[in-house]
């Protein structure tokens, strides 16, 4: 089977085009994390998503519907990740870690009180780039062309607060507004990325394209350049957790063929 066969699947398609959206979206917003030292928030919204997700669950709402949940919940923790530094004397990682520890333990005890983690729940905290529907891909595209307007209107004001916060406050920019822009735009990465790339590994891919970059890049729009090429191939490459050996991209539908399973979204996918 050739590259042309394989791309004319349409779960295919939907993978690369929603890898290639969040993609692009997470590694330029990645870059204004590293720089701000805020790299960790994903971390910790990565658990609320965890949270929210089984909030969804518990009330039978899955795949383009649980956003309906779990956007607004993370919205507002990385709205209270920010109040708490500003108004308490509390360090950023500190305010991180609170609400990253209730978002994780409010999703254990409700696995807990559902009979226990399901493979639903499993798929969020693992995710599975090839089982992206068809709505989930037009949501991604339309709050991608939503965060991505807000980056170009904003991006000058959040590049000054990125490189001397007290100098762009000085100099008349309304830094706390920015700065919720930044939380707000960050919680909606970590929102599709989750079924992406899974709850455990959208830290890590926040932040390790723009660290990289980071090392390469002589200027600041550069390194938004190279992190969005390094971002897009790991997320492309990324191995699939429900199948574990479909890496081989020669064989992909063959061999998913074999691992249809009753708890896998192979056999809806072939049908």
């Amino acid at each position: 089977m050739n590259l042309l066969e394989i791309l004319s699947y349409g779960f295919i398609q939907r993978a690369l085009l929603a890898g290639t959206l969040i993609g692009m979206l997470c590694s330029t917003l990645g870059v204004f994390l590293v720089l701000r030292r805020m790299s960790l928030i994903g971390d910790g919204l990565a658990h609320v998503t965890f949270g929210s997700s089984a909030v969804a669950i518990a009330l039978q709402l899955y795949s383009a519907s649980s956003l309906l949940i779990s956007l607004p919940l993370v919205l507002l923790s990385s709205l209270g990740i920010l109040k708490l530094t500003e108004k308490t004397r509390l360090s950023g990682d500190a305010a991180i870690g609170i609400v990253s520890s209730v978002g994780i333990s409010t999703g254990i005890i409700l696995a807990s009180i559902g009979g226990g983690y399901n493979v639903d729940l499993l798929g969020y905290l693992f995710g599975n780039i090839l089982a992206i529907s068809r709505e989930e891909v037009y949501i991604a595209a339309v709050l991608f062309a939503v965060v991505m307007l807000l980056l170009y209107l904003f991006f000058n004001d959040l590049f000054a607060i990125t490189f001397n916060e007290e100098l762009a406050r000085v100099s008349g920019i309304r830094t706390n507004l920015i700065n919720s822009v930044l939380v707000l735009l960050t919680a909606l990465s970590v929102v599709l990325a989750m079924k992406l790339v899974g709850i455990m590994l959208i830290s890590s891919l926040l932040i390790l394209p723009a660290a990289s970059a980071l090392q390469l890049a002589r200027s600041f729009r550069t390194c938004l350049i190279i992190g969005n090429i390094r971002y897009i191939y790991f997320v492309h490459y990324q191995p699939s957790s429900q199948c574990n050996h479909c890496n081989d991209q020669s064989g992909i539908v063959r061999r998913c063929r074999s691992c249809q399973t009753p708890t896998q979204p192979w056999k809806k996918t072939f049908e």
